[in-house]
């Protein structure tokens, strides 16, 4: 016991790797989750890269050590997931006309503190003493962590697929040698039939991580709404004048993709009532642990101080009502949102912490949670007579912070899970994921500012970021607030998808099928385009073929994706500076971009990571 107490942990080049990787990663992901609707975990890059780092400048390195690293750098993505998820519909309603800074950073700084301060009771009973939840994404980091101090070969891959995805991108988004998006439309008879893939080595990374059976679902929704309900859709309703493409995309955006709406509604409720009598015991675990004192007899047990807790607590619930009365000059919807705000998110940060712990954080329905949280802050604020703006603040507002706190409460889930596996000092770990949320936190809003000067938000114009998640709380919140209507017959149609895809996923379940028809993928393949969907189920048929390989050809592939998601990304920000800086300056181009040739690429950048994957392996 002496010898492990003075291991290396929580140290300053911990501390300020962790910042560097952070505040790297947060931006990452938050251009990835603008453009796809998913972000990704950077947990295992981020260990591989602290593990090669101090190794090779420093010459070692502990594993908790590159546990605290790995923490650290984690928290400000998952922040970045709940702000993007959101804000960005205040922006879409035209309640905000731009992102401002300290707003956007405040909503982010609370909602992750409150999902962080709430894991810190959880944490006894969720991730020591229940042993029925697993929390894949945690152990998998806690192997790569133990079996690792390798250093060279995985970080090379992860340097090499970062600087892939550099140039990948920068062959669409800069000379445009490859298109964004590789699509054709045609009229069969009065309707219409589209076929089409997103040009993006990112997007078969994030197939490759969630894998096939994610892959097949995502597929299949965009396939029910593509190929079935648009063409359904114009042989009862005239096609518009003009192109063939624009009448598809108009009848997804406008119409077909609100049946997503209604599955994820259902999909949402669902997920939780499975759970029910878990989320209840989590949360009455939660309600009795705060300002119940605990002795720890070990330091593997050993949380912050209640003391500290509770004051971060009582900053938080100040800050909330400042934040709310700051965004909508009422102080009567500051005080009526911030204390829905505190409830939910101390309800959802449990649920959230749960279903990570049973399915991954891959798997963790944060839109539908974040849509419950809407609709019940909608409600209670339409029978207190708001409306209008005010209306849409006050619910996004509460939206937007419940919706960081889950998605926080779920990456502190993970990462203390693998501290738990490393023998990490709980305490530490805790403090890691707060400077975590503090630091990069801050970063958001002005990469946010960039890329919707630079692209356009939730515009529906070419090469704009759809931020799907956001379209939809802007619907939602403007139909219950605003002047808009939702298509309520197409939300209920989705809904009754859902029911059956619930029904058909029970047989499934009872005949033990690998595949399964989960709701919530099926639903974000409707309400996302079908060209985001072909690459992730690519990547996903990639992911099955390393798994037959061998685990390390399946890990490889993780690893590589992650650099090429990591890599693309940033050139996306990057390519966006020159764009919002001289926006009458053109882009030089290259070579004219073809078809056959962005197909090409697609099917190249397959080939290569499936190769290196595997044959970086080793032989079988």
């Amino acid at each position: 016991m002496k010898q492990q107490a003075v291991i290396s942990e929580f140290t300053l080049r911990a501390l300020l790797m962790g910042l560097v990787i952070g505040t790297v990663l947060t931006a990452a992901n938050t251009y990835l989750g603008l453009y796809a609707g998913m972000t990704v975990s950077g947990s295992i890059p981020a260990a591989i890269i602290s593990m090669g780092v101090l190794r090779g400048m420093f010459g070692g390195g502990t594993v908790r050590e590159n546990n605290i690293v790995q923490t650290i750098a984690s928290a400000g993505e998952a922040v970045a997931a709940g702000i993007i998820f959101t804000v960005p519909a205040l922006i879409i309603t035209g309640v905000w006309t731009d992102f401002p800074f300290w707003q956007v950073s405040l909503i982010g700084l609370l909602g992750g503190l409150l999902g962080i301060l709430f894991m810190i009771p959880l944490r006894r009973v969720l991730i020591v003493e229940d042993k029925d939840l697993i929390y894949p994404e945690g152990v998998a980091c806690a192997r790569v962590l133990e079996a690792g101090q390798a250093g060279g070969s995985p970080l090379r891959m992860v340097i090499a697929s970062l600087g892939g995805g550099l140039v990948f991108k920068s062959l669409s988004g800069l000379v445009s040698v490859f298109r964004a998006t590789a699509e054709y439309a045609w009229r069969l008879g009065g309707t219409v039939l589209y076929a089409g893939t997103d040009v993006s080595v990112a997007l078969l990374g994030v197939g490759v991580i969630v894998g096939i059976e994610i892959g097949v679902a995502a597929l299949a929704g965009s396939l029910i709404a593509w190929t079935i309900c648009i063409p359904v859709y114009y042989l009862q309703n005239p096609m518009p004048e003009g192109s063939v493409l624009d009448a598809a995309w108009a009848a997804w955006s406008g119409q077909i993709r609100y049946m997503g709406v209604g599955a994820m509604i259902v999909g949402g409720l669902s997920s939780m009532w499975k759970i029910r009598k878990g989320i209840a015991r989590a949360v009455k675990q939660l309600l009795g642990s705060i300002g119940k004192a605990h002795q720890a007899t070990a330091r593997t047990d050993l949380d912050m101080p209640k003391t500290a807790v509770g004051a971060l607590l009582a900053f938080v619930a100040v800050g909330t009502f400042v934040v709310y009365k700051m965004v909508t000059g009422s102080m009567t919807i500051a005080i009526t949102a911030g204390i829905v705000m505190i409830i939910a998110s101390l309800f959802f940060a449990a649920v959230s912490s749960y279903i990570c712990g049973l399915v991954g954080s891959s798997n963790n329905p944060i839109s539908g949670m974040t849509i419950c949280a809407l609709m019940f802050s909608s409600v209670v604020l339409l029978i207190l007579g708001m409306s209008g703006s005010a209306g849409i603040l006050g619910a996004l507002g509460v939206a937007s912070i419940v919706c960081c706190a889950a998605a926080t409460a779920g990456d502190t889930s993970q990462d203390l899970k693998t501290g738990h596996l490393v023998g990490a000092t709980p305490a530490k770990q805790q403090l890691a994921q707060i400077v975590g949320v503090v630091i990069p936190i801050f970063a958001i809003a002005p990469v946010l500012t960039l890329l919707h000067n630079a692209y356009g938000i939730g515009t529906d114009a070419p090469g704009s970021l759809r931020a799907p998640q956001a379209t939809l709380f802007a619907s939602i919140a403007d139909g219950l607030f605003g002047d808009a209507a939702l298509p309520w017959s197409l939300v209920w149609i989705g809904a009754a998808i859902a029911v059956g895809l619930l029904v058909l996923d029970g047989f499934l379940e009872r005949a033990g099928s690998r595949f399964r028809a989960h709701v919530m993928p099926v639903a974000v393949g409707i309400y996302l385009p079908i060209s985001l969907m072909v690459p992730i189920f690519l990547g996903g048929l990639i992911s099955s073929q390393l798994k037959k390989r061998s685990e390390r050809a399946s890990q490889n592939g993780v690893l590589i994706s992650s650099g090429l998601i990591a890599g693309e990304a940033i050139a996306g920000i990057l390519i966006a500076i020159p764009k919002t800086v001289a926006t009458d300056t053109e882009i030089p181009i290259v070579l004219a971009d073809s078809m056959g040739l962005s197909l090409a690429g697609v099917v190249l950048a397959m080939y290569l990571i499936h190769h290196f994957s595997t044959k970086l392996a080793g032989p079988n």
